[in-house]
C-alpha cells in the first residue's frame, strides 16, 4: 500500500485539486472550462496510480488488458466499449451502500439518495423503450430471465423458442441450463433455404403444442423479427409473449429497429451488447405484471442490488436518449452491411444472404475449406477478435464449426465507417486465405495496430 508518508502526499495532492476546484468560481482561471475538464481527468485518472503503489501485478494487468483494446479490433458479438462517464460511475461511493427492496420500501436507513438515483434510471429508460413498468435491479442477463421464468412457469410448462443450433443461446434451452431442467422446450428453426425464421412453422408448433410461454429472440440472426406476427400467434394460443433483445437493444433505443415493447408483455435486455453501457440487465413489462417482476427479481432471485451499476445505467439510458446515439445505430447497421457485402465479395458465404441489423454470420468452411476454430485463430493472430459459432443445419460439430460470428457494434465506437470496415473485411479476407503462414499473418496485425492508432478509444 506504500509507505505512511506516501500515502499522506498522495491524498494531500487530491485533496488540494478539490479545494482548488471548489474554489473555482473565485480566480477567473478557473472559468476556463477546457483546464476544469483536464484537472477532473486527472482525478479520475488517478486511481491508476494508486493501484500501481497498492497492488502493482494487478495495475499492470488491468494496463495489459487495455492495450490489447485499443490495439485489435473487436468483432466478438457482446463486446463493446462503454464511455469514461459510464465508467466514472461505475467507480463511485455507492458500491457501499446497501439497498435491498424497492424504492420507498428499502428495509435499511439512509436511502433517500439511492431512491433518487435509482427513480432517475428508471425514467430515463421509460423515455427510451416507453414500457409502463422497468425493473433495473437485475445482476445479469441470466437471473433476469431466471426471474420471469419462475413467474411466469411451472416446472414441466412449455416454451416456445429459437433452438441454440439455428441461433438460439446456452441460457435458452441447452441441457446444462436451468432453462431444460425445469421446462419443457419445444425449438422453432430457420427455413432451410431461406434461412430465415419460418413464421408458418412457429405458428403450427404453437398451435400443436400451447406452450404457456412464446420467446422472441436470437443471439445469432441477421433479420429483424416480426414482433407483429410473434403477437399474433401467442394470442392465438393464449400464451405469454416475451422478448429478449439483449442483441438489438441498442439498435432500437436508436430507432434503428421497431421496439417490440408495445406487442410484448414481458421484455428484457443485457445492457453491454448494442447498448454499451454496463454489465447489467433491465425487465420491462406491462403494469399488470409489475408486482409479480419485483417479487421474483427480490426476493426470489437476488438480494440487494448493485447501486453503483444502477448509477451507470442512469447515466447510460441520458446517452442513448443524445441525438448522437441514433446517428452511431444507424451507423451499427449500414457498417454490418458494408461488411456483408465487401466479404461477398471476397467469395465468402453469408447465412440469408443479408443482414438488417447488427451482425453477420460467415461461412468459412464453404468458402475456403478452413473450419470455424482455424478462423478465429488465425484472425487473432491478425490481431482481429470474433468468436466461432455453428450455423443453421451445421454439419460439424459446436467446438469447431463452420462459421464465424461477426459484429459492428464495437467498431462503430471507434468511428470506423464504410471506408475502414472495407479495410477490415479485405484483412479477414488475407487471414483466413493464409491462416497457416505466420509471416503474412503478423504483416496484417501490422497494418491492424496501425489502423486502431488513429481510432483511439480512450487515449
Amino acid at each position: 500500500m506504500g509507505t505512511k508518508s506516501e500515502r499522506e502526499r498522495n491524498f494531500s495532492w487530491i485533496k488540494l485539486i478539490f479545494f482548488f476546484i471548489g474554489l473555482g468560481f473565485y480566480p477567473s482561471f478557473f472559468y476556463c472550462k477546457k483546464i476544469k475538464i483536464r484537472i477532473i481527468k486527472i482525478i479520475f485518472f488517478n486511481y491508476k496510480t494508486m493501484l500501481k503503489q497498492n497492488d502493482l501485478l494487478l495495475a499492470n494487468l488491468i494496463e495489459e488488458e487495455l492495450q490489447r483494446q485499443e490495439n485489435e479490433i473487436e468483432l466478438i458479438a457482446s463486446e463493446n466499449y462503454a464511455s469514461q462517464d459510464i465508467m466514472e460511475a461505475c467507480w463511485t461511493i455507492l458500491t457501499n451502500k446497501y439497498s435491498e427492496w424497492y424504492i420507498g420500501k428499502r428495509y435499511y436507513a439512509w436511502q433517500e439518495v439511492i431512491d433518487k438515483i435509482e427513480g432517475l434510471a428508471i425514467s430515463r429508460a421509460r423515455e427510451i423503450f416507453g414500457a409502463e413498468y422497468i425493473n433495473v435491479q437485475p445482476l445479469s442477463w441470466s437471473p433476469a430471465n431466471l426471474a420471469v421464468f419462475l413467474w411466469v412457469l411451472k416446472p414441466g410448462d412449455k416454451i416456445l423458442w429459437l433452438s441454440l443450433d439455428q441461433g438460439g443461446h446456452l441460457s435458452h434451452g441447452h441441457p446444462m441450463n436451468f432453462s431444460w431442467i425445469l421446462y419443457e422446450i419445444i425449438p422453432y428453426f430457420l427455413d432451410k433455404k431461406t434461412e430465415i425464421i419460418d413464421m408458418d412453422e412457429v405458428e403450427r408448433l404453437a398451435l400443436e403444442n400451447k406452450p404457456k410461454l412464446i420467446l422472441a429472440w436470437f443471439s445469432a440472426y441477421s433479420w429483424e423479427l416480426d414482433w407483429k406476427r410473434f403477437r399474433s400467434i401467442a394470442d392465438s394460443v393464449w400464451a405469454i409473449l416475451m422478448a429478449d433483445i439483449s442483441h438489438i437493444a441498442g439498435l432500437i433505443a436508436g430507432w434503428v429497429l421497431e421496439n417490440p415493447v408495445p406487442y410484448c408483455d414481458i421484455v428484457t435486455t443485457t445492457t453491454h451488447k448494442t447498448l454499451r453501457w454496463p454489465r447489467w440487465a433491465i425487465i420491462m413489462s406491462k403494469k399488470e405484471f409489475e408486482k409479480d417482476i419485483a417479487r421474483a427479481v427480490f426476493p426470489w432471485v437476488q438480494w440487494g442490488p448493485h447501486e453503483h451499476i444502477i448509477a451507470a445505467k442512469a447515466v447510460a439510458f441520458k446517452e442513448a436518449l443524445m441525438p448522437e446515439f441514433k446517428v452511431y445505430s444507424k451507423q451499427v447497421v449500414e457498417n454490418a452491411q458494408t461488411l456483408a457485402s465487401e466479404l461477398q465479395k471476397y467469395w465468402f458465404r453469408i447465412v440469408s444472404g443479408w443482414t438488417t441489423n447488427h451482425l453477420i454470420l460467415v461461412d468459412v468452411f464453404w468458402s475456403f475449406n478452413v473450419t470455424g476454430k482455424q478462423a478465429e485463430i488465425a484472425l487473432e493472430k491478425a490481431w482481429i477478435s470474433c468468436n466461432k459459432n455453428m450455423i443453421p443445419y451445421d454439419p460439424r460439430k459446436p467446438l469447431d464449426p463452420s462459421w464465424i460470428r461477426l459484429w459492428t457494434p464495437a467498431i462503430t465506437t471507434r468511428w470506423f465507417k464504410e471506408n475502414e470496415v472495407k479495410i477490415v473485411a479485405k484483412i479477414i479476407f488475407e487471414a483466413i486465405k493464409n491462416h497457416e503462414n505466420e509471416e503474412i499473418l503478423k504483416g496484417l496485425k501490422n497494418e491492424i495496430l496501425e489502423l486502431c492508432k488513429k481510432f483511439p478509444i480512450y487515449k
